[in-house]
């Protein structure tokens, strides 16, 4: 018996792996996560058990992969985009290896990959930005020393933001002392949903924009020059030398 955390995308169900399409429609039992896996995505499923975690807490979801192992039967635990960027698999992780049981992580599409092809934007160019940095906004959960925002404003790089397009007004004034107020910014709203929304402008008035559109939740901040860079040397992946 296996637990399979299979990362389903960012939304849209094509973009879920072919291994994790196999995984959903072969597991005897899924758990899912409602609240950000669509339906479609389990479409073909021939499951005995699916539950919707949305509303159960670690314990309630741990004992329902505590049956299944007494069961025999394999598991497809599915998150939203790749279960290795805030997806809590840790905590389950860390309950499945103290009950002995065996698990797999199959990654997903990210968010910030489907909100860089909203926008239709690589996210590394020549001479612009060659890092790009995952974080997220400090509410509920502090961030640990030296992963505030601003510390890591000061390297100046590409900045996919999660979990903070409700203080949207903190964000830019912790960036604009790096980036400046005329950096490029994004926010998208569900990338790759049928109702995914792209707000664009610089740090002086995305705030406004996004207010504007009344996204409030689930959304992606991208932050930097890449967004609207258009002097950048050529990479020298298909130079002619």
């Amino acid at each position: 018996m296996t637990v399979y955390f299979i990362g389903a995308g960012p939304g849209d169900p094509e973009l879920i792996t072919v291994k994790g399409q196999r995984l959903i429609r072969s597991c005897p039992v899924i758990l899912y996560a409602g609240s950000l896996v669509p339906k479609q995505v389990l479409e073909g499923h021939r499951a005995e058990q699916v539950v919707d975690t949305a509303e159960l807490d670690l314990d309630a979801i741990v004992a329902l992969l505590r049956e299944a192992h007494g069961r025999g039967y394999d598991v497809a635990r599915v998150h939203s985009g790749d279960p290795s960027l805030y997806g809590a698999i840790g905590e389950q992780i860390r309950k499945l290896e103290a009950l002995g049981i065996d698990y797999e992580i199959v990654p997903g599409v990210t968010a910030t990959a489907a909100s860089a092809a909203a926008l239709k934007r690589e996210l590394t160019l020549p001479g612009i930005s060659q890092t790009v940095i995952l974080t997220r906004y400090a509410t509920k959960t502090s961030m640990p020393e030296g992963e505030s925002l601003a510390d890591l404003a000061r390297h100046r790089a590409t900045l996919a933001i999660h979990l903070g397009v409700r203080h949207i007004e903190r964000i830019v004034a912790d960036l604009v002392p790096h980036y400046g107020a005329d950096c490029p910014a994004a926010v998208v709203f569900r990338a790759s949903w049928p109702d995914e929304t792209r707000v664009q402008g610089t740090l002086a008035d995305i705030a406004s924009k996004v207010r504007a559109a009344s996204v409030e939740r689930t959304a992606m901040v991208l932050v930097g020059r890449v967004l609207d860079a258009h002097g950048f040397a050529d990479s020298t992946l298909y130079a002619k030398d």
